[in-house]
């Protein structure tokens, strides 16, 4: 396993690779909102051999880049993940999406089918089931919380996030990670911006009907921020899609159950 970055339209991307390098099926990880690579710390030493491994830091997020102004909706952090595949000779994966990660992967299923040989949804945002907290509220909010000291507003997106592990202790970790870029100078900024550009408009419009490639949707039965009803909607949208509600989980398995999880991506890689 070893991380590399990728120098796209000016930005640099952090991805790193796992399983076998170069050959075998491709599998292409995409993190949600404030997450990154790290989100798929204990799935990927549990999935099957002979797979080829790719896990990405979305743009703004991890080791990426974090540009000021740069466009963060969901189409456009779609284009780059294609932009992934070509510069690494991948002509079609299958996709393992969590929270907007899963936004991106449906999006790419929806505009490059050929692109894509399975899916996986994971605590997914999608149709109209963003968390209200995260759009409505936030956008609204945003004006004064534009005046808010970056330390402080990392610190309460870390206490309302920490809701969705089952394991808190494992969860103040997983934040660490994820939130020690938005404590930086300029934090502040790149949090608000990532919320602002968090629109259902852009999951309301995706015709989940034109997905023909087989689908699996994982959902915790607990997630705070995304019920498990949206995963059971999400499943009657795709035809075919299979679905498990994780009765112990919340909303970061990949984390709280990555056994559960890799177990998942391993049946759907047989179908």
């Amino acid at each position: 396993m070893r991380g590399e970055f990728l120098d796209l339209d000016g930005h640099r991307l952090y991805y790193y690779a796992a399983g076998t390098r170069g050959v075998g099926d491709p599998v292409l990880f995409l993190h949600g909102y404030p997450a990154s690579s790290y989100l798929w710390c204990g799935v990927v030493p549990r999935m099957p051999e002979g797979y080829r491994l790719i896990v990405l830091d979305q743009l703004g997020y991890g080791r990426s880049d974090h540009p000021a102004g740069a466009d963060l909706s969901i189409a456009a952090h779609g284009q780059r993940a294609l932009a992934v595949l070509d510069t690494l000779n991948v002509p079609h994966a299958c996709l393992v999406g969590h929270d907007l990660g899963a936004a991106v992967a449906l999006w790419l299923a929806v505009n490059a089918p050929t692109r894509v040989s399975r899916l996986a949804l994971v605590n997914a945002v999608a149709l109209d089931g963003w968390p209200r907290w995260r759009t409505r509220v936030a956008r609204a909010l945003t004006p004064v919380l534009r005046h808010v000291p970056a330390p402080l507003l990392a610190g309460e997106t870390y206490a309302s996030l920490l809701r969705g592990f089952s394991d808190r202790e494992l969860g103040r970790h997983a934040l660490d990670h994820f939130l020690r870029p938005f404590a930086k100078v300029g934090g502040r900024e790149a949090l608000l911006a990532h919320l602002a550009a968090q629109r259902d408009s852009e999951t309301r419009a995706m015709v989940l009907a034109s997905i023909s490639v087989p689908t699996a949707v994982l959902h915790g039965a607990h997630d705070p921020f995304v019920p498990a009803s949206l995963g059971r909607r999400l499943q009657a949208a795709i035809p075919g899609a299979t679905l498990e509600i994780l009765p112990d989980g919340r909303h970061f398995l990949p984390l709280d159950l990555p056994d559960r999880v890799a177990a998942s991506l391993a049946t759907l890689l047989t179908r």
